[in-house]
């Protein structure tokens, strides 16, 4: 499961020009769900991005994560994010979960969400939207995380360099 995240001034989402969702400061999760993902991706990829200290402490360092600044998350769907871009000139969405799949990973996260960060917001799955934002920095980050091996497998995939042990 893959989270784009953006540190944001305010943003919004708008569905045939109706906005759907808008927050102040906080965090623009776009949200991409790949076919092998299930509901413990994505708790985990919502724990990476309520603890991911992304923020200003008053040093000016990053080192405050969201429910620290009392910032809002705004979840938008994006299957994109799971395409396949290696090679050619167009985008195999090989990777990506079936729209069934992606809507029922995509609501459990934002119900999960709901239940641990306030305010919260979330554009449509499915949904041609438009998203408008300011993005504060910029400062844009790729969170991915990808399925556990089963138990009882001695391999473990290979981290990401964004989810290198020891670091938050």
């Amino acid at each position: 499961m893959i989270a784009l995240l953006q540190r944001v001034r305010s943003a919004s989402v708008s569905v045939d020009d109706e906005v759907v969702g808008a927050i102040e400061h906080g965090l623009v999760a776009l949200i991409g769900v790949q076919r092998h993902d299930c509901p413990a991706e994505a708790d985990r990829l919502l724990q990476r991005m309520l603890g991911y200290r992304i923020f200003e402490d008053t040093d000016g360092r990053m080192n405050l994560a969201l429910p620290a600044v009392h910032g809002g998350l705004l979840l938008v769907p994006q299957f994109t994010l799971a395409a396949d871009t290696r090679k050619g000139m167009r985008p195999s969405f090989t990777p990506a979960a079936d729209p069934a799949r992606g809507a029922e990973l995509f609501d459990y996260l934002a119900a999960a969400a709901s239940t641990r960060h306030q305010p919260l917001a979330c554009g449509r799955f499915g949904a041609h939207m438009q998203v408008s934002l300011i993005n504060d920095g910029p400062a844009t980050f790729w969170l991915q995380v990808e399925p556990r091996p089963a138990s009882g497998s001695a391999s473990r995939p290979m981290l990401q360099s964004t989810e290198i042990e020891g670091k938050n």
